[in-house]
Parts: structure tokens; C-alpha cells; sequence
């Protein structure tokens, strides 16, 4: 059975609504039982049903890229933002975050002095209400500064009139092979520092925010705030002098809610766990010979599937149903699947469930997605934050 429902045309990006409660619920009920809050990363899903799905279940607030998305959030009741990004804030997105600090509690990302002040000149009067956090670079050394050069880029926000909150990093070096528990470490001992120093420069320390999806259930919570129940209000951490292994306050998971190949060959989910996958038809059927692949082709290719591959991926994605086949090339709407032998080939006409590869590029790819409970389709959601890149 493809679970796939007739109603559906091919290709098109299918959510199972069952799958995807049960990964939110046990995602906070971790979270919680650590005594971290979790604030998911909404850039992965942009959608406002799943955000108040999250939000129920226990999440503090969301996690965005962009103020794009913000708004979007914003316009749908959120009113607990953290833009997870070293913003250059200029007079056209100074004026945005005003309009959005008059509806919602916003933290913005900082990770130099010439970003900060650029930020306090054009919030002007206003940068008062905006939260800055320091990015920190805990290893995979994309953006975010040193722990050591957190004070200087702290102390340039705290003058340019913005409210510095604490620290945050992106271990992002956890999506490899081997790779979680070292990204879990070095993200404690850099947060850790960097965390302490602000603290002993006098800095009131409330957020000190990490997490990936490979790394979010790894974390543990230690020192005073660790039992701090979620939702309660923020307590300083940190202490006098700078500390190795901190409490974080908050992680910022994003794939869990729906799981993808990247994460099933990290082993961080199960196939049971994957929520989203792309319905395709086999457009296309070869035995293969001695010179030839035995493969199908199917009618969704990387303008619905995105093109991400990690160079420790097996293939292109993965098929749901038959994890041993291996989608091996993608074109603008073809995926070639080359199909093990001793497995009979499916037919011309039959439908397939593929997981992709980066769930999150995916779901930016379409304009809405269809959504079933037991097989049966139950409602379409708009992706209403798709696109807002800016």
C-alpha cells in the first residue's frame, strides 16, 4: 500500500498528520522532562497550523530566519519570536522590527560591533525593545564569533541601545555521521564560555539557546535553571566566573516535526517517524542489462524534492516503502531510482512515497500540502511563510 490517496496528483508533498503529532508531543515532552524550553525552528515547516501545534504542545515561542517569516508567524498569533540570524539591519528593516515589537516579544541575532551599531542607529528609540543575542561560533564555523569576542560584540549592542539576552549557536556540524555527541559538547563548553564571560562582565544572562534536530534530545540541562518548568519566566545563568558546561535555557530543533533522509541515515529517526514525503508516479521502467541499471523514474525531481545531497548520502532521498532502492541522479522532474536485484520493480502508474533529503528546502518548493490521517486526506495547508526570504 503507497498510502498515498487517489485524490492526490503526482508529484506533491503529503504530511501525515498522525506521525506529525506524535513527533511534536515527544519532542516537548523530552524537552521538558530536561527542564529546557523548546523554542522549534519554524523556517522548517513555515506553516501557522503546525507552529500552533507546536505552541500547544509546550514551546515557549518559534524560532525564524527572517523577519519575512516573522510577520508571518506574527500575523498568525505568535507572540514570541527569536530571528535565529546575525541580522544587518538597515532604515527599511529597522522599520519592520518596530511594527513587529508593537505585536510580539523579538530577538534578533548579533555577531559583530558594525552589526549592532548599525542595528541601534536605524532602530533608534526603538532598539530598547528589541532583544539581541550573541551568535557563537561552537564549531561549524558559519556565522557566530569566538566565545572569547562575545564581551566585545555584547558590549557594542548594549551601547547601541539594544537589551542583550544571552548567547545562541547553531551546532550544525552535527549533521554527519559520528558527528551529534562532539557538536553537543563543543556547543556546551563554547556556550558555556561565552556565558560566562558575559556574566562576569555584568551582563544579566537569560537565553542561552542551542540545538539542532541530530542534537536537541542529546542536550542535558544542568546548573541552578535547570528545573525551571517551560514557560516560566527567563532566570539569569551564568555565574562570576566563566563556566564549561552550562544549562541551556532553550534548544531550536526544526526538522523533528517531520523527519528526513538526512536524519534517517544519521540514525536520529526511524522511517515510523518520517511525517513528510513527496507522492510520485513511475513514469518510467527498465530491467537493465550489462551495460544499463535495472531502475525506475519517477515524476517528482528536485524542483519538489530540492537538490541537497551531503556527501555521506547514499542518494538523492530515500523511498519510503523501499529503502533499499537508491535514487541515484534528480533533473528538473525526474528521479532516476535504481532498484536492487531480487526486489520485483514496480509498475509503470504505481505510486511511491519519497522522503527527501532536506525536508526544509523541500516544503519552500510548493505552495501548499496535502494532509492525511489514516490514508485518507483530510486538508490542504498553505505554506505561508514560503519565500519570505527577507
Amino acid at each position: 500500500m503507497s498510502g498515498i490517496p487517489a485524490e492526490i496528483d503526482t508529484p506533491d508533498i503529503v504530511v501525515d498528520l498522525e506521525v506529525l503529532e506524535r513527533n511534536i508531543e515527544r519532542m516537548a515532552a523530552a524537552l521538558r522532562a530536561k527542564g529546557l524550553r523548546l523554542r522549534p525552528h519554524a523556517k522548517t515547516h513555515k506553516m501557522p497550523e503546525i507552529a500552533a501545534r507546536q505552541l500547544a504542545a509546550g514551546a515557549v515561542g518559534l524560532t525564524v530566519a527572517t523577519i519575512g517569516e516573522a510577520e508571518v508567524f506574527a500575523e498568525h498569533g505568535a507572540t514570541d519570536l527569536f530571528i535565529a540570524y546575525p541580522l544587518w539591519i538597515g532604515p527599511r528593516q529597522a522599520e519592520r522590527l518596530r511594527r513587529l515589537a508593537g505585536t510580539a516579544r523579538i530577538a534578533i541575532g548579533v555577531d559583530s560591533v558594525e552589526g549592532a551599531e548599525a542595528a541601534g542607529r536605524h532602530l533608534g528609540s526603538a532598539a530598547g525593545d528589541i532583544e539581541a543575542v550573541v551568535e557563537i561560533d561552537s564549531g561549524h564555523h558559519r556565522s557566530g564569533v569566538l566565545p572569547e569576542q562575545a564581551v566585545v560584540v555584547a558590549r557594542a549592542a548594549a551601547a547601541a541601545g539594544l537589551r542583550v539576552g544571552g548567547v545562541f549557536t547553531f551546532p550544525g556540524h552535527s549533521y554527519a555521521p559520528g558527528m551529534p555527541a562532539k557538536a553537543v559538547e563543543e556547543e556546551q563548553q563554547a556556550l558555556g564560555r561565552a556565558a560566562g564571560l558575559l556574566a562576569a562582565d555584568g551582563f544579566e544572562i537569560t537565553r542561552v539557546s542551542g540545538g539542532s534536530t541530530p542534537t536537541a534530545e542529546l542536550t542535558g540541562a544542568a546548573g541552578a535553571s535547570a528545573g525551571a518548568e517551560q514557560g516560566a519566566s527567563a532566570e539569569p545563568v551564568g555565574s562570576a566566573e566563566p563556566v564549561g558546561d552550562p544549562a541551556l535555557t532553550e534548544v531550536r530543533p526544526g526538522v523533528y516535526v517531520f523527519g528526513d533522509a538526512q536524519q534517517f541515515e544519521l540514525g536520529r529517526c526511524t522511517l515510523a517517524d518520517i511525517a513528510l514525503t513527496v507522492a510520485a508516479t513511475v513514469v518510467s521502467r527498465h530491467e537493465g542489462d550489462d551495460t544499463t541499471p535495472r531502475r525506475v523514474v519517477l515524476d517528482a525531481g528536485s524542483k519538489v524534492l530540492g537538490g541537497d545531497r551531503s556527501a555521506w548520502a547514499t542518494g538523492f532521498g530515500r523511498l519510503m516503502d523501499h529503502p533499499e532502492a537508491r535514487i541515484t541522479a534528480l533533473s528538473e522532474h525526474h528521479s532516476t531510482v535504481v532498484w536492487p536485484d531480487g526486489s520485483d520493480l514496480p509498475a509503470l502508474g504505481e505510486r511511491l512515497r519519497v522522503v527527501p533529503n532536506h525536508v526544509c528546502v523541500a516544503v519552500n518548493l510548493v505552495d501548499d500540502v496535502a494532509v492525511v490521517r489514516a490514508g485518507e486526506l483530510v486538508d490542504r495547508w498553505r505554506v505561508a511563510a514560503r519565500g519570505k526570504n527577507a
